[in-house]
């Protein structure tokens, strides 16, 4: 069996990325044999939440390459330059592209890999592969739409699976009903529900915002409530000084600050990534409420200071029990259908990874992003997109992707020359006896 220097579960931004820079790399003398397995058909990215005029928060120059490599053959500008948008983007003004436009150079980028790539295909384990006293390699299983298992070897593991949808305890119960959904499936399932009535949005930050106002778009008739234990919708601070979160170097501030010092510092700029819309979508939601108020109408409502304390699935809704904050009482209400914009747990990977963790201590990664390890546990396993304790808020979103492939793919290129010299040392010894 063929044997990988590096294996990838998902093919999302963060592998993509990593892609493009190990294939950089291998022109310039680095070679490395690498693959990725991606359980969904096609590329896609947040698909349910493609909704028409949604825009990125970040700036199209953090994107795959720019902050690594700015003449890359991948960045958003030479993407823009091959499908002949360049003059027309640059008239927008606006360093802020559609979330379906940016989706796109995703995809153009993803498809240069295809040859590397297995789509349709889900990893059901990964198992330790042993050499003597030693795991040596891993065996990726996965299986396709047609249940076929695939096994493959591989020197090192690379983890970016995105995250799971979280869902609030009082919810757990009704999770399997119809009539809720998550907003990682909303568009797939909201059209299933054209004919309800009522309809709950539970959340406080972009998706929550950008899910009310489809939904007010979407359905004429529709009563819609927005349910938050916050105040006020708090905008997200995306001025400069506040940004230098999101640059790299921060990310060494908050690997190197004692353990105990990095939930102060996540606190203190939780709400720049966290239950924070833009400002301009929190203003049109206001403009929705005011306009309701000229027009003498109670068509939405902002249950603000609203706790959802227990749900039971009914023959005539969804019913909720709502602790009212201000006026510390509970009130019964009923939907006929519920959107979770509740945002996403990153642990999914520990039970990916079940079947190694005798050998990953606390599962607690280095710097350049790899779990550590036993000393006999030889392959590197590196997460993308699960490191926001130990690096920083940066860590989910696009804006160190591209600096932290290429830190990832030197660890990388260290585990490959240390297998190498282990191989012709054991090599020799073999020889001389």
């Amino acid at each position: 069996m063929k044997i990988f220097d590096l294996i990838g579960i998902g093919f999302g931004p963060s592998n993509i990325a990593l892609a493009i820079t190990l294939e950089e790399k291998k022109q310039v003398d680095c070679p490395a044999e690498f693959f990725f397995i991606e359980k969904q058909p096609s590329f896609a990215w947040h698909a349910n939440m493609m909704l028409d005029n949604a825009h990125m928060q970040v700036s199209f120059l953090k994107d795959l390459v720019t902050t690594r490599n700015p003449a890359s053959h991948f960045t958003f500008i030479n993407y823009l330059h091959e499908k002949r948008r360049l003059q027309d983007f640059i008239n927008l003004k606006t360093f802020f592209p559609s979330r379906r436009e940016f989706n796109d150079y995703l995809a153009w980028a993803a498809a240069h890999f295809d040859h590397c790539c297995a789509y349709g295909e889900e990893v059901i384990e990964v198992l330790p592969e042993k050499l003597g006293d030693e795991i040596a390699l891993l065996r990726v299983r996965s299986r396709d739409k047609w249940q076929v298992v695939h096994e493959r070897l591989t020197r090192s593991l690379v983890v970016s699976i995105g995250g799971q949808p979280r869902i609030p305890d009082c919810f757990v119960p009704i999770r399997e009903d119809a009539r809720v959904l998550h907003s990682n499936d909303y568009l797939k399932r909201i059209k299933q529900h054209a004919h309800v009535r009522k309809i709950a949005v539970v959340g406080a930050g972009q998706s929550a915002s950008e899910i009310f106002m489809d939904l007010h778009q979407r359905f004429n008739s529709i009563q819609i409530d927005l349910i938050m234990r916050a105040r006020s919708i708090k905008p997200s601070d995306d001025s400069p000084f506040v940004n230098e979160i999101f640059n790299t170097d921060f990310t060494d501030f908050v690997f190197n600050t004692p353990v105990q010092e990095r939930e102060t510092i996540l606190g203190e700029f939780w709400h720049t990534n966290y239950a924070a819309p833009d400002l301009v979508l929190i203003e049109q939601i206001y403009n929705v409420f005011y306009q309701q108020k000229v027009a003498g109408i109670n068509q939405h409502r902002f249950l603000r200071r609203h706790a959802v304390r227990k749900t039971k699935a009914q023959s005539d809704g969804i019913q909720f029990t709502l602790h009212d904050l201000n006026n510390d009482c509970e009130k019964t209400l009923i939907y006929d259908a519920v959107v979770l914009a509740t945002g996403y747990h990153r642990d999914h990977y520990k039970s990916l990874l079940a079947p190694l963790m005798p050998y990953l201590k606390d599962c607690s990664v280095n710097r350049q992003y790899r779990i550590n390890s036993v000393p006999s546990f030889k392959p590197a396993i590196f997460l993308q997109g699960a490191c926001e304790g130990s690096h920083g808020l940066s860590d989910t979103l696009l804006s160190v992707t591209a600096v932290r492939t290429a830190e990832i793919a030197q660890e990388l290129m260290n585990v490959i020359n240390q297998s190498k010299n282990n191989q012709s040392q054991r090599s020799v010894t073999s020889a001389l006896t």
